[in-house]
C-alpha cells in the first residue's frame, strides 16, 4: 500500500495537495521495517537542539575484532579508536532530552582494500529501519601524479588513482541516494546504546555526534542578505577550472577522460590522445563527488558555469548538487537539473537570470555531488511496485505454473484475494511516475515507453482478469523491464571540460564548434588513422631487455596493465614491454608463422596443453624457482596447466560454482539453504509445489566445439570419488560405476524432476522463479550491480555436498582458468619468466584488480586465482568467507590429448537421454568410445605411448 503525502516545493509551511511534480512517495508502516515508516512514526516528535558528542575511545563494548585505542593517529590531536572490518563496538549515549536526531562522524579511513567502507548501525542492539543496515563512508582520491604523464608517442595517459586520506566529517545518510537529507533517529531520554559493527574496511573512530543539520536558505533569502551586506558584483574576472585537475574524489573510478567528440574540448589533439573531462559514465551512482580547488582574486559575488555534455538520459535528466567550502549556497544547489542533449552545452547555473555567489578572497573548493533529486521518490515508488507485482507474479505462478493452459480459466481473481485491486492500484501509481516525467522534461522518450506499457497491461489484467494466465509472458517481461528502468534512472551520467567562476555578465567560453571546425576535425581524425598504431598501448620504446605481450581482452583493460608495466615491473627490472590487444583467434596462425608474442595472457585454460602436445609452449618447469611462484595458487588452479610432467602456464583467474539463494522467499516457504544433495530433493517438491524452480548451470551448446565438462556432473563426480580420466591419462574414467551412476543423477533432475534445459538465472533469480540455484560466484557482481531492488534480499553459499561414509560432506567443485603462457619461441626466456612472475604475483594482482573495479565499478571485480590477492580485494567480509568456505573444495579439471571431447560429447550424451529418452548408462558409454578414439588418436599423432 502506498501513502502520497504532498509537500510544497520551497519545503516550507504545511503538506498540502499539490501538483504531480511536488510529490514524495512514502510507503506506510506496513510494507515493513522502511525509513518512511520510521519517520511516520516518530512524525510528531521535538528535535532537539542539543549537539550530543560520543568520544570513540569511550566505547564500552567490543567484540570479534582488534579494537585499538589510538593517540594523535594521523595529525588529529586527541584519542581515537581503530575499529577492524569485523566486529562489533559499542557506546553508551546519554540524551536529556527525547527526540529525532541527525547523526555524524569523525572518521579516518586507514589503509584496507580501497572500497567504501561500511557499518551496520544499531540503536540498543536492533537496526532501526532499512538503510541503517548499511552505512557507507568514503575514501578519499586523487591523482597520484602532480602532471599528466605521456608515452612516447605523444599520447597522454590516464592518471592512476591513489588514496589521499583525510579525516572526514560525514553525516549517516542513505547509501541508495533515495534520501537527500541525512537520516533521523529516534532517541529517548535516558541511557541509549549505539553500536557499529564491521561490514567492509577498517577505520578510525574519533568521535559521533547526535545533532541537528542545519537546512540552507532559499536563494531569495540569501539575496537579501547579499544587499543587507552590501556586496556587489566583481568585474572583470573570469577563472577556467580544468575538470580533468580535480583535486578530490569519493571513488576511483572517477578519474580524468578522454573525449574526441568536439575540438572545442580543452586540451584537444587531433589524433593523440588528450585527458581533457572527466566524469561520463564512470560518475553516475548517487553519492559520488568531485572536487575542485580554485583561486578568488577579490570578494564579490560571482556567477558559476559549468561546460558539460548530458548525452545518455533522454526523457530524464542528471542531477548534482553544489557545496562551496562544504556547504551549500543556498537551497536550489541541492538539485541541479542537467537536460538532455548530444552537444557540449555551457550552463549557467540559474540559466537566464544567474545565481549569484558570494566569494572571499582566497582558495576555495567546490564540490559536485550526484544526487537522485526529484527522482529519488519515483524510483522508490517504481522499486516498490516491483516488489509488490514480483509478489503477485508469484502468488499467479503458484496456481497456474509457468506454462499455463491458455484456454483455461484459472479464476485467479477469486483464488488470489486483491489481485485486481493491486493491478488497479500499481497501474494508477506508475501512471502517475509516467506522468511527472513528461511535465518534467516535457518529452515524451524511450524512458517512460516501459511505464505506459506496464500501466495498459496491467489495466487491460484488471479489466480482464481471465487473461492474466495467458499474459504471464509478456508481464513477467514487463516487471523485469520496470527493474531495468530503476538501474537506468538510477544512474546519472554527465561530462564536464570546465568550470568558469566569473563576473556576472561576463562573456563565457563558445561550448560548440562550428560546421568548419567540426569537418576539420573529422578530417583530421580519418588522415590520422592511416598512420596512428592503435593497436599498440602506451610506451612502445625498447631497451636493451625486451618482450612482446599479447592481451586478447579489451583496451582498458589493456590500459590498466599497461599501466602497471610502466609503473613497477619495467622500473624494476629494465625490461621494457611491448603490449599488443589482438583477437583471441589469431594465436594460433600467428604462433605457427613464427610471428607470435613471447608471452600471451588470459587465453582459455585448454590452450597451453595443447600448444605444450605441438612443442609451442615453454615448461616452465625448468626455472628454479618454480616452486615458489606455484605456492601462489590452490593446486586445483594448476592442474589444467600440467602435462607429461611439465607445466606450461600459470593461472590468471579462477571461477568456481556457489549457491546463491533468496533469503526472503526461502523463508516465506519455510526452508533452509541446502548443505547435501538429498535437501536438495527435500526441497524440489516444496519449490514446485509453488511453481518456483531449482536452477543448476547448463551451458550454451549452441557452439560445443570447446565445450568444458558441466560444472553439476563434475560436482557430482568429484563429491563421489570419480575421476575424468584414468591415472595415465591415456583413456577416460567417465566407464566407471560411480561415474554412469552419477551422471543418471545428473539427467534425472532434467527427466524426473523438470528442471529447465536453459534459464537465464540472474532474471529468474530477481523475480524469484528460481529463489535458489548454483552459478559461477561472478553472478554475486552481477546481482549486487543489477538486482538493486533485493539488495539484502539474497545470500551465497557453498553448494550442496555428498554425505561421506563416515558423516562429514564433501563439497567439491570444479573450477575454470584462464592462463599467462610463454611460447616456446621467445627470445628471451629469462625476461618472458620475469614478467609471468610480476604478473601473478600478489601485489600485482591485489593493483590490478583493485584498478579494474575502480575502472569498471563492482561489476568488474576481478577473479584472481592468486590466494592472498583474492583475499584484499575488497569483498565484504562475510562475503569473502563464504567464498573461501568453498574454495577450499575446488579441484581442477585435467587437460589431455583430445580432451576436448569430453565436455563435447558429455552434453551430446546429455542430450539424448533428455530429448530422446535414451538410457543414461548406455547414451554415455557409446560417447566414450568417442572419446577414447580421440584420445587415442591423438596420442598417436604426437608420438606419445597409448
Amino acid at each position: 500500500m502506498l501513502i502520497w503525502v504532498f509537500f510544497p516545493s520551497d519545503s516550507s509551511g504545511p503538506p498540502q495537495v499539490m501538483a504531480m511534480d511536488d510529490f514524495v512517495a512514502v510507503t506506510d508502516a506496513a510494507d515493513g521495517n522502511s525509513y518512511d515508516a520510521y519517520l511516520e512514526q516518530h512524525m510528531n516528535s521535538p528535535r532537539p537542539s542539543q549537539t550530543i558528542r560520543i568520544e570513540g575511545e569511550h566505547f564500552v563494548q567490543a567484540s570479534g575484532g582488534s579494537f585499538e585505542i589510538m593517540e594523535r593517529p594521523y595529525g588529529l590531536d586527541g584519542a581515537a579508536v581503530m575499529t577492524p572490518e569485523t566486529g562489533t563496538i559499542s557506546w553508551d549515549v546519554k540524551v536529556s532530552e527525547s527526540g529525532l536526531y541527525h547523526m555524524r562522524i569523525h572518521y579516518y579511513p586507514v589503509e584496507g582494500k580501497s572500497s567504501a567502507i561500511e557499518r551496520e548501525f544499531a540503536l540498543n542492539g536492533a537496526v532501526p529501519f532499512d538503510g541503517s543496515d548499511v552505512l557507507l563512508f568514503d575514501r578519499v582520491w586523487d591523482n597520484r601524479d602532480d602532471q599528466i604523464q605521456r608515452d612516447d608517442r605523444g599520447n597522454e595517459l590516464r592518471p592512476r588513482q591513489v588514496e589521499n586520506p583525510v579525516w572526514q566529517l560525514t553525516p549517516f545518510s542513505d547509501s541508495e541516494g533515495y534520501y537527500e537529507e541525512p537520516f533521523l533517529y529516534y532517541f529517548e531520554n535516558g541511557v541509549q546504546r549505539i553500536s557499529f559493527t564491521s561490514l567492509r574496511e577498517p577505520m578510525l573512530v574519533d568521535y559521533i555526534e547526535l545533532y541537528q543539520e542545519e537546512e540552507p536558505k532559499p536563494y531569495q533569502e540569501v539575496l537579501a542578505e547579499y544587499d543587507a551586506k552590501g556586496l556587489e558584483p566583481v568585474q572583470n574576472h573570469e577563472m577556467i577550472i580544468q575538470a580533468e585537475d580535480a583535486v578530490s574524489k569519493s571513488s576511483p573510478t572517477l578519474y580524468p577522460l578522454s573525449d574526441r567528440s568536439s575540438p572545442q574540448l580543452v586540451p584537444y589533439h587531433v589524433s593523440k590522445i588528450r585527458i581533457n573531462t572527466i566524469g561520463g559514465l564512470n560518475w553516475k551512482q548517487p553519492g559520488q563527488w568531485i572536487e575542485w580547488e580554485f583561486e578568488v582574486p577579490e570578494e564579490g559575488l560571482y556567477q558559476i558555469a559549468l561546460k558539460r555534455k548530458q548525452d545518455q538520459l533522454r526523457g530524464v535528466y542528471a542531477t548534482r548538487s553544489l557545496m562551496i567550502d562544504g556547504r551549500y549556497p543556498f537551497e536550489e544547489m541541492k538539485r541541479i537539473r542537467f537536460h538532455y542533449d548530444s552537444d557540449w552545452k555551457m550552463d549557467v547555473l540559474g540559466e537566464e537570470e544567474p545565481y549569484l555567489f558570494h566569494l572571499t578572497e582566497g582558495t576555495h573548493r567546490i564540490r559536485l555531488e550526484v544526487t537522485l533529486g526529484e527522482i529519488a521518490p519515483l524510483i522508490r515508488t517504481i522499486e516498490s511496485s516491483v516488489l509488490s507485482l514480483n509478489e503477485m507474479y508469484r502468488k499467479i505462478l503458484m496456481i497456474t505454473s509457468n506454462t499455463p493452459d491458455p484456454y483455461r480459466d484459472y479464476q485467479l481473481e477469486k483464488r488470489i484475494p486483491g489481485m485486481v485491486e493491486t493491478f488497479k492500484e500499481q497501474a494508477e501509481t506508475i501512471q502517475s511516475v509516467a506522468d511527472y516525467l513528461e511535465q518534467a522534461t516535457g518529452e515524451r522518450s524511450d524512458k517512460v515507453a516501459i511505464l505506459h506499457t506496464m500501466v495498459r497491461q496491467l489495466e487491460e489484467m484488471a479489466e480482464q482478469p481471465e487473461t492474466v494466465a495467458r499474459r504471464l509472458d509478456t508481464f513477467k517481461i514487463n516487471v523485469g523491464g520496470l527493474g531495468t528502468w530503476i538501474l537506468t534512472i538510477r544512474e546519472q551520467p554527465l561530462s564536464l571540460d570546465y568550470l568558469v567562476v566569473s563576473s556576472p555578465g561576463e562573456e563565457l567560453p563558445r561550448a560548440e564548434a562550428t560546421f568548419l571546425e567540426q569537418a576539420q576535425h573529422e578530417l583530421g581524425a580519418y588522415a590520422a588513422s592511416y598512420i596512428e598504431d592503435y593497436d599498440s598501448i602506451g610506451n612502445t620504446g625498447e631497451s636493451d631487455r625486451s618482450i612482446t605481450v599479447w592481451v586478447t581482452t579489451g583496451r582498458d583493460q589493456a590500459q590498466v596493465l599497461k599501466g602497471l608495466i610502466d609503473d613497477t615491473f619495467t622500473p624494476e627490472t629494465n625490461i621494457s614491454v611491448k603490449l599488443r590487444l589482438v583477437e583471441g583467434n589469431i594465436l594460433l596462425p600467428a604462433t605457427l608463422a613464427g610471428e607470435g608474442p613471447d608471452v600471451a595472457m588470459q587465453i582459455g585454460e585448454d590452450i597451453p596443453v595443447n600448444y605444450a602436445m605441438r612443442s609451442a609452449a615453454q615448461d616452465l618447469t625448468v626455472f628454479e624457482d618454480i616452486e615458489e611462484v606455484t605456492s601462489r595458487f590452490r593446486d586445483s588452479a594448476l592442474v589444467p596447466y600440467t602435462y607429461d610432467g611439465g607445466l606450461y602456464a600459470l593461472p590468471e583467474q579462477q571461477i568456481f560454482p556457489m549457491l546463491f539463494y533468496r533469503k526472503d522467499i526461502l523463508e516465506e516457504l519455510e526452508l533452509t539453504p541446502p548443505e547435501t544433495w538429498q535437501d536438495v530433493y527435500n526441497m524440489i517438491s516444496v519449490l514446485q509445489k509453488h511453481n518456483m524452480e531449482f536452477y543448476l548451470p547448463l551451458e550454451d551448446t549452441l557452439n560445443n566445439a570447446n565445450l568444458v565438462p558441466n560444472a553439476t556432473f563434475a560436482m557430482l563426480l568429484y563429491q563421489n570419488g570419480g575421476e575424468f580420466y584414468s591415472a595415465d591419462q591415456k583413456q577416460s574414467a567417465l566407464d566407471s560405476d560411480i561415474s554412469m551412476e552419477m551422471f543418471k543423477k545428473w539427467t534425472q533432475f532434467y527427466t524426473n524432476y523438470k528442471f529447465p534445459l536453459k534459464a537465464d538465472f540472474p532474471n529468474r533469480f530477481r523475480t524469484g522463479e528460481m529463489p535458489i540455484g548454483i552459478a559461477d560466484y561472478t553472478t554475486y557482481n552481477m546481482l549486487t550491480v543489477m538486482a538493486p531492488e533485493i539488495k539484502n534480499l539474497w545470500d551465497f553459499t557453498i553448494v550442496p555436498g555428498t554425505v561421506q561414509e563416515d558423516g562429514t560432506i564433501n563439497h567439491e567443485v570444479a573450477s575454470h582458468t584462464t592462463g599467462v603462457m610463454m611460447l616456446q619461441n621467445a627470445k628471451d626466456k629469462e625476461s618472458a619468466w620475469e614478467f609471468m612472475k610480476w604478473w601473478t604475483d600478489q601485489e600485482t594482482q591485489i593493483a590490478y584488480g583493485r584498478e579494474m573495479e575502480g575502472l569498471m565499478g563492482a561489476a568488474a571485480r576481478y577473479p584472481t586465482a592468486n590466494i592472498e590477492a583474492l583475499e584484499q580485494l575488497p569483498w565484504p567480509a562475510k562475503d569473502y568467507r563464504n567464498l573461501e568456505s568453498q574454495w577450499q573444495w575446488v579441484r581442477g579439471i585435467p587437460q589431455v590429448p583430445g580432451g576436448y571431447f569430453t565436455g563435447r560429447h558429455l552434453d551430446n550424451a546429455f542430450r539424448k537421454v533428455v530429448n530422446g529418452n535414451e538410457n543414461p548408462r548406455e547414451a554415455l558409454s557409446d560417447y566414450i568410445l568417442y572419446i577414447n578414439d580421440e584420445i587415442e588418436i591423438k596420442r598417436k599423432e604426437f608420438n606419445l605411448p597409448y
